[in-house]
């Protein structure tokens, strides 16, 4: 049998294995944004087709729940809250958290891959033990329902996981790079700063990406430390009352999940380019 022969069984076993591959891609993407689709899809149905059987695909779509929740929630100081918090807290771990991974990956420390572990494991904490100590503190010192207050308390949850991801990002460059820098005269902050935060760019705004998402869906912490002020679209989300006459209210759930949803995505596919790059180069260099 020629080569040429030989070889086409198998460009057509990689054929039916890249046709699979597909349809099962296109079958758990399926599977996992058809939730998605089905809330935005009751956001814009009124509430006698919400609750039809068979489910209704075709309707006549109303952006009523949207107006009248917008006007009595005020929807749109809570995303402009929640926009404050992720950005701010998401910033500060990662300044706080690259340094911290720094230091571990770097200094040499005894047991400083254990005090690391410990860090990242105080993640396991429930949130619930610690909110209620944060609520008697910033209620004693008067930092209720501010912004840098639930600032604050989402880092508590994020620097251990910056400082973790960048611990293993910051191990995988060569130690030369801060060396010859020291000896060209640069400090070890100098060295940080001028070579390897340059170099750790993608890493580290794919974290800080993985950081603003975690802190805009967080829930408990916002609906301890805020009352009115500071308040965010998941205190929204959860604040949303039953109808006494019909149940939950359906429409206004998904409506308000829809304007949570949507910046979310907006945002990962504007910064999907330093997102995708930042995992490229981190699985590459790992």
């Amino acid at each position: 049998m020629s080569p040429v022969a030989k070889a086409a069984p198998r460009r057509e076993r990689r054929s039916v294995g890249h046709t699979i591959r597909i349809v099962g891609g296109v079958a758990v993407s399926i599977i996992f944004l058809f939730p998605i689709y089905w809330m935005v899809l009751t956001s814009f149905k009124q509430q006698v087709d919400i609750f039809t059987n068979p489910p209704k695909f075709l309707f006549t779509p109303t952006l009523e729940t949207y107006i009248s929740y917008f006007q009595r929630a005020d929807i749109l100081r809570r995303l402009v809250n929640t926009i404050i918090v992720a950005t701010g807290s998401g910033l500060l771990s990662i300044v706080v958290g690259s340094m911290a991974g720094y230091a571990l990956a770097r200094i040499r420390i005894r047991g400083a891959g254990v005090f690391g572990l410990l860090i990242l494991l105080s993640r396991g904490v429930p949130p619930i033990a610690l909110a209620v100590p944060m609520f008697l503190v910033a209620r004693k010192l008067g930092l209720t329902d501010k912004h840098i207050t639930l600032i604050l308390a989402y880092c508590t949850f994020l620097i251990p996981y910056v400082m973790w991801l960048m611990r293993s990002f910051f191990l995988s460059l060569p130690r030369e790079l801060e060396e010859s820098a020291m000896i060209d005269g640069c400090s070890r902050y100098g060295a940080f700063f001028k070579i390897i935060v340059p170099i750790s760019l993608p890493g580290l705004l794919s974290t800080l990406i993985f950081s603003m998402i975690l802190a805009w869906e967080e829930l408990l912490f916002a609906l301890v430390l805020t009352n009115r002020h500071a308040s965010t679209i998941p205190v929204a989300i959860a604040g949303i009352a039953a109808d006494t006459d019909i149940g939950a209210n359906w429409a206004a759930l998904t409506a308000v999940g829809t304007i949570t949803v949507v910046p979310v995505v907006i945002f990962a596919l504007l910064v999907q380019k330093w997102l995708i790059r930042g995992l490229a180069e981190g699985a590459t260099k790992g």
